[in-house]
C-alpha cells in the first residue's frame, strides 16, 4: 500500500480485521469480542476491502491508505453497520486532526517520496514542488477554511512518475473537488487550480509558446491578453469582426481580474466545456473575456457602445445578472443566435407538417427550445379528402418530431429538445398521453420530447361537477382551437349538441374525471405531459387583440401568440436574487439597477439576433417580447433565514416579484421613450393601462369569481399605470421565469425559483458529476460546533435530509428542509403570488415524497385555481439516492486521475461521459412504487444534463 508520506508498505489484511473489530468494540463493548459472530463477520468484511481493491486496480497497484480506509467505511455502510461506521468515521477524524495539529507544529518538508518526473511539450522534467505548493497555496488564499496541506496531500497520492503536464494539472483540480463534501470553500480552491490549467492553455496558446501565469501575473496582464484574445477570435473567424473595432484598451482596463476567483468548480467546469471559445480544441478565451465579449454582442449598435458594454459586462461578472445559454453562447460570435425559446404552430396539411420539422431542425441548430403546438391536426379516423382515406392522426408526426430534435444536437453543446402541445379536447389526447411509455409499439412512443396538455377552464370545471367530456377531431371543430374562456364554452357545448345530432362524424365521449385520473396516471408514470392552462395564458395575455397563445414553450414559461405566419421568440436572462438580498432584507436600490440594465440588454437582443427561419424574424421584430426572470430565491431565503415552507416565504416572492415587476415594466416604458414603442402597441393590454397585477380581474370575471389569487400591492402603480398608456411599451412581454438549469451552476446560486434539492447531494450534468454541499448549513453548523465527519456521515445516509438527526435544532432543520420534505402547496401558492405580476408564465416544479391519486388531484387542482398559467415537472424521489459512502472515492465521472501510467495522455479538461450518473438527482414521478421509479428511464431530473435549452 501506498503511506501518506509517499513510501510503501506491504497490504496487511489482518491491519484491516483489527481497525474494524475495534470499531465493532467501540460501540457493542468488550463484551462483543467474545461473541461467536463477530470473528466471521469481521473475516467477511476484510474479504470485502481487499475484493474491492483489487477490483479497483489489480494486483499490481499500490492503493493508498486513504482508498483503503475509504473502502472500509463503504463495507460498513454497505453491511447497514450504521452506528460501527460511525465510530470508524469518529477514529479517522480524530487521527486527521493529530495529524494536522502536527504539521502545523512542525516545519514544511518535502517527503522522500519517489522521485517524479513530469512529460510535457518541452520533454521531460522533475516535478516542480515548489510550484505545486505555490498554485495549491495561492488557491486557498483568502478562504478561511481551506487549507493548502489536505490538497497537497491528495495530489501526491495520484502522482507518479511519467506523469504528463495535463495529468498533473488535472490531479490537483481533483484533489480539491474530493474535499468539497468535507468543506465547501473547496469548490473555489478546485475553481482556481483548474483557472491555473486554463490560464496557462489560453495565454499559451495565444502568444505561440508556452507560459503558465499565476493570479496576480494574469492581473497585470488582462487588458494586453484581452486585445490579444479578440483579434485572434476574429482571425480564426469566431468573433464578429466588428469586436476588432471596439477600443479594446479602454474595455481592457475595466475588466476585474479578480471576479475571476468568484467562480465555483462546477461554474467554471461548465464554463470550459461548453461556452469558452476555443481554437480546435484549445480555449483561449478566460471568464472575464468571456463576460466582456457577451457585453459586447449585446452593445453593438448602442451609441456609445463601449460605455455600455462595460454596463453590461459590469452587470454579467458580479453575477447579479445572467443572459440565458445561447446568448452566452454566441453574443459576439458571426452568428449570434441569442435566443431561448421558440414557439409555433403545426397547421393541417402534409406540406406545413413538415416544413414545420424543418423549422424544428433550423431553430434547434443554434440552442432553441422548442415549443411546439400540433392541436390544429386532425386526428386519427378523420377524412383526408384528397386521398379520400382516413387520416393516422398526430401520432405519427410527433415520432419524426422527436426524432428530428434529436438529430440536430445544437452542434455538440447540448441535445436537440422540444415540448408537443395538445388540448384536451383533441381526438387523440388519449394517444398523446402514452407516448412516453416504454410499453407498446415504438412507432408510436416519443422518448426524447416532452409533452404537455393545453387545458381549458371548462375541461376542469367539468371535471369538478363530474360531468361528461367530448373529443373531437379539430378538421370538423377548427375554431375551438382559437377560442378561450367563455367564447370556448359556448362554442364547445355548441359541438357537443351537433354532434349528438349526428353532425360531426369523428368524436367521442367519456367521463371528463376519468380522463383527467387518466392525465395524472401518466404524469405519475413518466412525468408527462406536463399539466399547462389555456384559459390563464389567454385572458392575461396582454396581446389578445394580435393572436392567441396555442401553447407554452420547451419549460413551460413562456406564452406567446403563433399562427402559421408568426414564429413566437423569447429572449431569456435572469436575475441574481441571492445577489439583492442581506440579513436586513430586499436591496430595492441595487435591484432596481440591475433589471433597468437588463431589460435593455434583453431587447438589444432582438435587433442583433441571427434568425434561421423568416416567421421569427417577423414576430420578434413586430412584438419584442423578452422574459426577465430570477434564480437563487431559495439562497435568498437562507440569508433572510425564512424557511421556504411558510407564509413568510410567500411574502417575501410576493413582493420581490412585485419590485422586478415594477421596475422592468419602468424599464421598457423607458426604452420605448428612447426607441419607440414595440409595432403591435395599440389595442394591447398595455394601451389601455391594463398591466400584469389588473389582468387578473379579467381571469377571475371569466371564471365567476372561482380565482384564489391575492390581489394586494405595495407599490405606486397608478403613476407607472398612466405612464405605460401614454408612453407605450417597447416589448410586448417583459418577464417570465425560467428553469436556469445552467446559469444558476455558472453563478453558483440555487436554481431558479426551485426549493433545495439536497444539502449534500451529487449534481450531474454534461460536464460530469459534482458534489454539492449547502454552504449555508455547513456555516450554521460550524457556528453551533455540529460540522464533522459523523455529521457528514449521517448526511449522506439520509440523502441529505436533516430530518432524522436529532442533534440538529429544530430551527435548522425548518430552515434547511429539502424539497421533498416540504407541502408542494408552499411552492403553488409561493407561484401565484408571484404570476399576479408576471405577464408571461413561470417553470414551476412540483415535489412529492409519496404520490398518490387524491395527493395529485388536490395538488394540480390548487395551481389551476390559484391562477398559475402553467406547471412544469412533477418530481419524487428516486428508488437510489446518494452513495452511502465517503464521496471522494465515488464523486463521479471527472474523478479519473490515474495512478499507474497511462496509455494516453489525458484532455485538456474532463471530458462528459455518455451516460451521467442519476443517483442523486430526483426524477419524476415514475410509477406507484420505489421499484417502478427505478425501471423508467428518468425523462428529466433536476440536474438533468440533457434538460438546458431554456438556460
Amino acid at each position: 500500500m501506498l503511506r501518506r508520506d509517499g513510501t510503501t508498505a506491504p497490504y496487511d489484511a489482518d491491519r484491516i480485521g483489527t481497525a474494524i473489530t475495534k470499531a465493532f468494540l467501540a460501540v457493542e463493548g468488550a463484551a462483543a469480542g467474545a461473541s461467536d459472530h463477530l470473528r466471521p463477520q469481521v473475516a467477511e468484511l476484510t474479504g470485502q476491502v481487499g475484493a474491492a481493491l483489487l477490483r479497483r486496480g489489480g494486483a499490481d497497484r499500490s492503493p493508498h491508505v486513504e482508498e483503503i480506509q475509504d473502502q472500509v467505511e463503504l463495507a460498513l455502510m454497505r453491511a447497514e453497520l450504521h452506528q460501527v461506521a460511525r465510530a470508524y468515521v469518529l477514529y479517522r477524524e480524530r487521527r486527521s486532526e493529530e495529524r494536522e495539529k502536527a504539521e502545523a507544529q512542525e516545519p514544511a518538508v518535502v517527503s522522500a517520496a519517489p522521485r517524479i518526473t513530469v512529460r510535457g511539450p518541452e520533454g521531460d522534467a522533475p516535478l516542480d514542488e515548489e510550484r505545486l505548493a505555490r498554485v495549491v497555496t495561492d488557491a486557498c488564499q483568502g478562504l478561511s477554511d481551506a487549507r493548502p496541506g489536505p490538497v497537497l496531500e491528495e495530489v501526491r497520492r495520484n502522482l507518479y512518475d511519467g506523469i504528463t503536464a495535463d495529468e498533473l494539472a488535472l490531479a490537483q483540480v481533483m484533489a480539491a473537488r474530493t474535499l468539497v463534501e468535507r468543506e465547501p470553500e473547496y469548490a473555489y480552491v478546485a475553481a482556481r487550480l483548474l483557472l491555473d490549467k486554463l490560464r496557462a492553455e489560453a495565454v499559451s496558446e495565444l502568444r505561440g509558446e508556452p507560459h503558465r501565469p499565476d493570479q496576480r501575473a494574469m492581473a497585470a496582464d488582462y487588458p494586453h491578453y484581452f486585445a490579444s484574445y479578440v483579434e485572434r477570435g476574429v482571425q480564426e473567424g469566431l468573433l464578429d469582426e466588428e469586436l476588432g473595432r471596439f477600443d479594446l484598451a479602454r474595455l481592457g482596463s475595466a475588466l476585474k481580474p479578480e471576479r475571476d476567483l468568484d467562480l465555483q468548480f462546477l461554474g467554471l467546469q461548465t464554463l470550459y466545456d461548453r461556452y469558452f471559445q476555443h481554437v480546435r480544441g484549445v480555449r483561449i478565451e478566460l471568464p472575464q473575456a468571456f463576460f466582456m465579449r457577451v457585453a459586447m454582442g449585446l452593445a453593438l449598435r448602442e451609441d456609445d457602445r463601449e460605455a455600455r458594454a462595460v454596463e453590461f459586462y459590469e452587470l454579467l461578472s458580479s453575477f447579479d445578472f445572467m443572459c440565458s445559454t445561447p446568448t452566452l453562447f454566441n453574443s459576439g460570435t458571426r452568428r449570434p443566435q441569442l435566443s431561448s425559446c421558440f414557439l409555433t404552430t403545426v397547421q393541417d396539411d402534409l406540406e406545413h407538417i413538415f416544413l414545420s420539422l424543418r423549422d424544428n431542425a433550423l431553430l434547434s441548430k443554434y440552442a432553441g427550445g422548442l415549443g411546439n403546438d400540433w392541436t390544429p391536426v386532425r386526428g386519427m379516423g378523420a377524412h383526408i379528402k384528397g386521398t379520400n382515406g382516413r387520416s393516422q392522426g398526430v401520432v405519427p408526426f410527433l415520432k419524426i418530431a422527436n426524432d428530428t430534435a434529436i438529430a440536430v444536437n445544437q452542434g455538440g453543446k447540448r441535445k436537440g429538445a422540444a415540448c408537443a402541445y395538445l388540448e384536451t379536447w383533441h381526438i387523440d389526447v388519449e394517444e398523446f398521453l402514452d407516448l412516453r411509455k416504454n410499453t407498446g409499439d415504438d412507432r408510436r412512443r416519443t422518448h426524447d420530447m416532452n409533452t404537455a396538455n393545453w387545458v381549458p377552464d371548462l375541461f376542469l370545471q367539468r371535471v369538478e361537477a363530474d360531468a361528461e367530456w367530448t373529443l373531437f377531431s379539430p378538421d370538423e371543430t377548427p375554431d375551438l382551437h382559437d377560442l378561450y374562456g367563455k367564447e370556448f364554452a359556448a362554442r364547445y357545448e355548441e359541438y357537443e349538441a351537433a354532434a349528438d345530432r349526428g353532425e360531426i362524424r369523428v368524436h367521442k365521449r367519456l367521463k371528463a374525471v376519468d380522463l383527467w385520473r387518466r392525465m395524472l396516471t401518466m404524469l405519475f408514470e413518466t412525468g408527462h405531459p406536463w399539466i399547462t392552462f389555456k384559459d390563464a395564458c389567454n385572458l392575461r395575455s396582454p396581446q389578445q387583440h394580435a393572436g392567441v397563445v396555442h401553447s407554452s414553450n420547451l419549460c413551460t414559461e413562456i406564452t406567446l401568440n403563433t399562427s402559421r405566419d408568426e414564429v413566437a421568440v423569447c429572449n431569456l436572462g435572469s436575475v441574481n436574487l441571492a445577489r439583492h438580498v442581506g440579513p436586513e432584507g430586499l436591496d430595492t436600490e441595487r435591484l432596481k439597477r440591475t433589471v433597468t440594465t437588463a431589460v435593455r440588454m434583453l431587447d438589444n437582443v432582438i435587433d442583433i439576433n441571427h434568425y434561421t427561419v423568416p416567421q421569427a424574424r417577423r414576430s420578434n421584430e413586430r412584438h419584442r417580447p423578452v422574459g426577465l426572470g430570477l434564480m437563487g430565491y431559495q439562497d435568498a431565503l437562507f440569508t433572510l433565514r425564512i424557511p421556504v415552507s411558510s407564509p413568510e416565504a410567500v411574502e417575501f416572492a410576493d413582493r420581490s416579484m412585485e419590485q422586478i415587476s415594477f421596475h422592468a415594466v419602468s424599464a421598457s416604458v423607458d426604452l420605448a421613450a428612447e426607441r419607440g414603442p414595440y409595432e403591435s402597441f395599440e389595442g394591447s393590454l398595455w394601451s389601455k393601462g391594463v398591466l400584469p397585477i389588473d389582468s387578473v380581474a379579467v381571469l377571475a370575471g371569466a371564471r365567476d369569481g372561482d380565482l384564489e389569487m391575492d390581489t394586494g400591492t405595495t407599490l405606486e402603480w397608478d403613476a407607472l399605470r398612466e405612464r405605460v398608456r401614454t408612453t407605450g411599451m417597447r416589448n410586448s412581454n417583459v418577464m417570465a421565469i425560467a428553469p436556469t438549469a445552467t446559469i444558476a451552476n455558472i453563478t453558483g446560486v440555487s436554481q431558479s425559483i426551485e426549493p433545495q434539492f439536497r444539502n449534500l447531494f451529487v449534481k450531474a450534468n454534461m460536464s460530469g458529476d459534482f458534489t454539492v454541499t449547502n454552504p449555508h448549513l455547513v456555516r450554521d453548523l460550524k457556528e453551533r460546533g455540529l460540522w464533522d465527519d459523523v455529521m457528514i456521515s449521517d448526511l449522506k445516509y439520509h440523502d441529505g435530509s436533516l430530518g432524522a438527526l436529532s442533534r440538529i435544532p429544530d430551527d435548522l432543520k425548518a430552515l434547511y428542509a429539502t424539497a421533498f420534505e416540504i407541502d408542494p402547496e408552499w411552492l403553488v401558492k409561493a407561484a401565484s403570488r408571484r404570476q399576479k405580476w408576471i405577464d408571461q408564465a413561470q417553470s414551476l416544479n412540483l415535489y412529492l415524497s409519496a404520490p398518490s391519486g387524491r395527493k395529485l388531484d388536490r395538488l394540480y387542482r390548487a395551481a389551476w385555481r390559484s391562477g398559475c398559467k402553467t406547471t412544469y415537472y412533477l418530481r419524487a424521489q428516486s428508488a437510489t439516492h446518494v452513495e452511502k459512502s465517503t464521496l471522494a472515492t465515488t464523486d463521479g465521472k471527472l474523478n479519473s486521475v490515474p495512478v499507474a501510467p497511462a496509455s494516453s495522455a489525458a484532455s485538456p479538461a474532463p471530458s462528459p461521459s455518455a451516460s451521467p450518473s442519476p443517483s442523486s438527482s430526483p426524477s419524476p414521478v415514475t410509477g406507484a412504487s420505489a421499484a417502478a421509479t427505478a425501471s423508467v428511464p428518468a425523462a428529466c431530473s433536476v440536474e438533468d444534463p440533457e434538460c438546458e435549452a431554456c438556460q
